[in-house]
């Protein structure tokens, strides 16, 4: 229900504000509005009807609603009546799933539960508006609110129309980024029954709102003064994260993943793989992407925490918002005359370090699964820093090589008590899984 009123007010108030613009006689303004606002409606029209495989179903009505952009709206409708049906008659057809529970105190059960045909439609339903979400904020949203707070900047006036567009699309944004983070807990921790606590939501809320509010704030401050070098600086982003699932997948050497769909060819799947990296490099574009895209991976979605991965980007992020705002003091222009640009420098600084801050927070102390890490994300930070510190004393490779020869037993040990560990806690099966975890 969030994200259809999320959907359906971001595309009315795009469609109200781009109607404003060709009246006030500005088409660029008008086009720019429309072409952002439309896209996504038919990414999110595409992949609903792929996720429920209206294609090869017979449902003329329901593909004709999708063709008119209303399948979010049908789809809602579709779950609720399933919902408000579902345990009054007797299901023909159940299923036993089997899931552990997330260790309390060193102890976890499994957890046996029956799944009828409503709530595996119903699982559909809400998996497929997750994946819209996320479509619908990053590929539409994000750039929307980049555009319309750039219009702003230019003008040197905030209307209220533009105002509350904004303030939707921020929201449809960091909705899309809560939904990746819950998204990515349940792909990695499949094998777990996993609840997510209010806490954990408010934390991902805050850190999300921080770090995108931040990132569009620092583009579009950046493309007011130099409008050029924004394009290399994007281009640079955007192309960088979406060959790096490639250039992992080429350099693992593996086959060519065919089981993503029985009627799809390769060229096909080829589509679908290009469409999927594209979706990746835009999440990277603005946020912290939670689902890392791995495409020698059965599922496509790596299930391992790469600390180390996320302490690069969070390093290259602020280092690069850092930049971008120091090139945008250099050469700002009088259009902000009136504005304290130092203390703007610091406070989008600083509310990038909240950011950082709130994201430490969850995973240290509001994760669902924070027992099933092999290690806090503080000491993967500390042993990130040691490591980037100790390559910067020693760049002698010899050195190097010396020190790893040194502590390779040490490390060993350590892995092999962390899994006699793991192993006590939990019994043979599912300490193999809860170690993979």
């Amino acid at each position: 229900l969030v994200s259809l009123v999320l959907f359906l007010s971001e595309t009315t108030a795009a469609l109200c504000l781009s109607a404003a613009y060709r009246a006030a006689g500005d088409p660029m303004w008008h086009w720019l509005t429309l072409v952002c606002a439309l896209l996504p409606c038919v990414l999110v029209q595409l992949s609903l009807v792929f996720i429920h495989r209206d294609v090869t179903r017979d449902r003329p009505l329901v593909l004709l609603l999708h063709l008119l952009q209303l399948g979010p709206l049908v789809r809602c409708v579709e779950a609720f009546y399933i919902y408000y049906h579902a345990g009054r008659v007797e299901d023909p057809y159940v299923s036993i799933t089997k899931k552990w529970q997330v260790p309390k105190d060193g102890c976890s059960e499994e957890i046996e539960k029956e799944v009828g045909q409503a709530e595996r439609k119903l699982r559909t339903h809400r998996s497929a508006f997750s994946r819209t979400s996320v479509i619908q904020a990053f590929l539409g949203s994000a750039p929307q609110l980049t555009l319309q707070l750039y219009i702003c900047v230019m003008r040197q006036e905030i209307t209220a129309a533009r105002s509350i567009f904004m303030l939707l699309s921020l929201l449809s944004i960091v909705y899309g980024a809560l939904r990746c983070n819950i998204l990515a807990i349940k792909i990695k921790y499949d094998n777990y029954d996993v609840r997510v606590k209010p806490a954990a939501y408010l934390c991902i809320f805050l850190w999300r709102s921080f770090e995108i509010a931040t990132r569009v704030t620092v583009l579009v401050l950046f493309s007011s003064v130099l409008r050029i070098w924004i394009f290399p600086v994007v281009m640079a982003n955007f192309f960088g994260f979406y060959f790096f699932p490639w250039i992992l997948f080429w350099r693992s050497k593996s086959p060519f993943p065919e089981n993503i769909e029985k009627e799809f060819s390769r060229v096909g799947t080829t589509i679908v793989l290009c469409l999927l990296t594209f979706l990746y490099a835009g999440i990277n574009m603005f946020c912290w992407s939670a689902v890392q895209v791995e495409l020698n991976d059965p599922d496509l979605i790596s299930k391992s925490q790469n600390w180390y991965r996320m302490t690069m980007y969070y390093t290259l992020r602020f280092a690069e918002n850092a930049f971008l705002l120091l090139m945008w003091y250099l050469y700002r222009t009088d259009i902000y005359m009136y504005v304290c640009t130092p203390l703007l420098f610091l406070r989008l600084l600083l509310s990038y370090c909240m950011a950082i801050f709130f994201m430490l927070v969850f995973y240290q102390f509001c994760h669902p699964c924070k027992k099933l890490f092999s290690s806090s994300i503080t000491e993967a930070l500390l042993s990130c820093f040691k490591f980037l510190f100790f390559m910067r004393k020693t760049p002698k490779s010899a050195v190097l090589r010396e020190e790893a020869a040194v502590k390779t037993p040490e490390n060993a040990d350590e892995a092999r008590s962390s899994s006699k560990t793991i192993d006590c806690q939990k019994g043979n099966l599912h300490q193999s899984a809860s170690s993979n975890a």
